[in-house]
């Protein structure tokens, strides 16, 4: 026995005894280390934000929180396998950052378990896969008096909207008041009323506030809004504007979208089967506030969105399209929570430019501006399908940015001096009876603002569209365009706190280099693709040209090249020859696109494979070096 404690006896059993020290050193110390995290990421993905943990630390009741994920069948999927691994981690930081408040489960729903019936009960939607059992991965929230909220599909794609979707539920289960918001709109994307259908904004907006949608033809405002949105409503009456009017000077939270020149309201798009109008102003109420749009339509060469054009001999080309802007974050206030913390651009098309007069009453804060030399383009043919050399043709820079979204507020008197105007007449007697049987509980006329206005206005429609933010390709969001309108929103029902989760980084991050040698690649070989390409198609057209006039020369059955004269014959051999050469070209090319591309994927795989085991032996000498010169 004395043997264990003398000489290598020793040494195992303190090294045991080291064992056994560092085990239940974990287990004693876990509940105490748990909350302590590292997040060496560069946007701190990991990390939850201040919003976040006020609102966990800031829960009255417990509330419960399933996690309803199908193990099985994810592990199939890799984006979604790591999303749930995405999720799951969250929901661990925010059960320990509540102090117990929030409580988390996960359940695997199992084809025809107690669990499937769980999440069907609910309305966790079952989505179908290659295989005879659906894929379950949503979130259904509760709280102590049977509130419940669920998020039906975890959507990989919407990752970057995770934490302010989970704060949200969560902020709502402890506060199941909603704001209520009103919007009137003439865009058909906008006005659908069937459950996922309409832009995705627009889901959005039903997804997290009680939303009216209010028709064009409204007599009245509900009494209750805590937000209208105004997104390109077409002419307004009198009566409506005087409605505005009033609701600005009790309520003073609107968001209006208006647009000089709007490209999706012409009918081309899916619901635009009644096509909105062109133009939207802001009127009377404009002239107002001292706040005007200006009549053109604004083209930004330094922020032109890339668009595949097809030229008149059918030869493609990426080229930029100033008429659809991409403004960077660069071109956003960085003072102001509404676009603070946004890192992807706003997509426009073809916006509008807003104005701000020395006597407005409103003091104006600039959210988003053009680049430094924008233009103005007649807004009927902006409206138009206008291709890039047209527009830089009639591009003539300015000399300085051209504002496309700010916010006003201030105190406001009444655009109706002479008070309430009157109804409209239609000339159809129901009609009219209707219209003032809705305006009759409407609350009298005031003269000045019974609380600070403020106004977010957007000199843009277009950008609530789903083609101008979100790749068919995946569903991914490319740009912030439904962040702005949400966090507008926000801000105005006084949610500044949670305006920073909309934007944040997904964990799933491109590969910048790699994308930019992509790029390089393209714009070093894509010419040369073309020209080698159009050599081929010439030399194939003259090649086939060729051998149907000798074939039409010759007798049935007769070999094609017999009778050449040298002439043809060398011709003939030229063209073959070409067309080899053009061919084997354009494998260099291709082979040359992908040569970097690969050779950085092999040295990735060769580090990230081989990288920790060989420094784990380089340690693993180094200490034994080093314990050899110590015994030494």
């Amino acid at each position: 026995m004395m043997g264990w404690f003398t000489g290598k006896g020793w040494a195992a059993s303190a090294g045991l005894a080291l064992v056994g020290l560092f085990v239940l050193g974990n287990l004693a110390l876990q509940p105490r280390l748990a909350p302590a995290r590292l997040d060496f990421t560069e946007r701190s993905l990991y990390t939850l934000t201040p919003a976040t943990r006020d609102t966990l630390r800031a829960i009255t009741e417990p509330v419960d929180i399933t996690f309803v994920y199908s193990r099985g069948i994810g592990q199939d999927y890799p984006r979604i396998r790591a999303h749930a691994a995405r999720v799951r981690e969250l929901l661990d930081s925010y059960e320990t950052v509540s102090g117990g408040k929030l409580r988390v489960r996960e359940i695997d729903p199992l084809p025809f378990s107690e669990g499937e019936d769980i999440a069907l009960a609910a309305g966790i939607t079952a989505v179908p896969t290659q295989t005879v059992d659906p894929l379950y991965l949503g979130l259904i929230g509760r709280n102590t008096v049977d509130d419940e909220r669920i998020i039906p599909f975890l959507a990989p794609e919407r990752e970057g909207t995770l934490e302010y979707d989970l704060t949200r539920m969560i902020s709502r289960l402890d506060n199941p008041a909603l704001p209520k918001i009103g919007l009137v709109s003439s865009l058909p994307g906008l006005n659908a009323g069937g459950e996922g259908t309409g832009y995705a904004v627009l889901r959005d907006l039903k997804r997290s506030y009680d939303l009216e949608q209010i028709p064009g033809t409204f007599a009245s405002l509900p009494d209750d809004l805590d937000v209208l949105i105004l997104a390109h409503a077409g002419d307004l009456n009198d009566y409506q504007t005087w409605l505005i009017d009033q609701f600005v000077l009790r309520q003073g939270r609107l968001i209006w979208l208006v647009d000089p020149a709007t490209k999706v309201a012409g009918g081309d798009g899916f619901f635009d089967l009644d096509p909105a109008p062109r133009q939207s102003r802001l009127g009377p109420l404009g002239d107002h506030w001292g706040v005007r749009l200006a009549d053109g339509a604004v083209a930004d060469a330094t922020n032109a969105l890339p668009i595949q054009t097809v030229d008149a001999e059918g030869r493609a080309s990426v080229v930029g399209q100033p008429l659809f802007i991409a403004a960077p974050p660069a071109d956003m206030s960085r003072a102001d929570p509404i676009v603070a913390e946004l890192q992807r651009a706003v997509n426009f098309g073809a916006p509008g430019a807003l104005f701000h007069d020395d006597n407005s009453p409103l003091d104006a804060a600039i959210l988003i501006s053009t680049g430094p030399s924008p233009s103005f383009i007649d807004a009927n043919r902006a409206a138009q399908d206008m291709p890039p050399s047209e527009v830089l043709r009639a591009y003539d820079g300015l000399e300085s940015p051209l504002t496309m979204a700010a916010r006003y507020s201030g105190e406001l008197t009444s655009a109706f001096p002479d008070g309430r105007p009157l109804l409209p007449v239609t000339g159809d007697p129901i009609g009219d009876e209707l219209l003032r049987a809705e305006a009759a509980g409407t609350p009298g006329h005031i003269d000045e603002s019974e609380r600070r206005a403020t106004i977010v206005i957007i000199a843009d429609a277009d950008f609530v569209d789903d083609g101008f933010y979100i790749n068919p390709n995946g569903n991914a969001v490319i740009a912030d365009n439904a962040t702005l309108l949400l966090n507008s929103v926000d801000a105005l029902t006084g949610i500044d706190g949670l305006l920073t989760l909309r934007s944040r980084a997904e964990s799933l991050r491109p590969m910048s280099r790699v994308d930019d040698m992509r790029t390089q690649a393209e714009s070093q070989f894509f010419d040369q693709q073309v020209q080698l390409e159009d050599r081929l198609f010439t030399a194939q057209g003259q090649l086939d040209d060729l051998q149907s006039e000798l074939a039409a020369g010759m007798a049935i059955g007769g070999e094609l090249e017999a009778g050449l004269s040298p002439e043809e014959r060398a011709r003939l051999q030229a063209l073959r020859s070409d067309i080899l050469d053009t061919r084997a070209h354009l494998r260099t090319i291709e082979r040359d696109f992908r040569r970097d591309i690969d050779g950085l994927e092999a040295t990735l795989k060769v580090i990230n494979i081989w990288g920790g085991a060989v420094l784990m032996v380089l340690i693993g000498l180094l200490v034994w070096l080093t314990g050899r010169r110590g015994a030494g």
